[in-house]
């Protein structure tokens, strides 16, 4: 079930044209997305296959697997991009983005101090020059791809379509 005016529902109706960066891997509950308009390769968003408001109108099978995919993807992070640890944080309030999501974003260790924590999110807010690219974001996605296919996180489906 989609939602009309849902930037996420959007992209799941156009599951089978999306690029490498949109879809990064998933299963029948999850899929995941390199985030846009972001200066941080790597940043990672994790969203429900429907339309979900709420993080307590996930279903039982989704929140089963929630937690394997948010350790799953912060593994595959610190081995491809070798950050310090992850962020991981859901609020789902934007405008057109109130569709259950969680930012998966790879902290590295030599982050400035005014961009850690919650000053993360500035780095969503940069000019469109310094934003990583699409071409980028998509070998990010194959690299990440090929790491959770390898055992990073068990429930990760192939997503085919010229992905690889």
């Amino acid at each position: 079930m989609t939602t009309p005016g849902c930037y996420a529902c959007r992209k799941e109706a156009e599951f089978d044209g999306l690029p490498p960066r949109e879809r990064v891997v998933h299963d029948r509950h999850w899929r995941v997305a390199h985030a846009f308009g972001t200066t941080v390769p790597g940043w990672l968003v994790l969203l429900p296959r429907r339309h979900v408001a709420a993080v307590h109108d996930l279903t039982d099978a989704e929140a089963s697997t929630l937690g394997t995919w948010q350790v799953g993807l912060s593994r595959a992070l610190r081995d491809v991009t070798g950050c310090a640890k992850t962020y991981v944080v859901q609020f789902a309030e934007a405008e057109g983005f109130a569709h259950v999501h969680f930012h998966i974003v790879p902290r590295m260790a030599e982050l400035p101090a005014g961009h850690r924590g919650p000053g993360v999110f500035e780095l969503l807010r940069r000019p469109e020059p310094e934003w990583v690219t699409p071409d980028r974001a998509d070998r990010l996605a194959r690299s990440l791809r090929a790491r959770l296919q390898g055992g990073r996180c068990p429930s990760a489906e192939s997503s085919g379509g010229g992905a690889g």
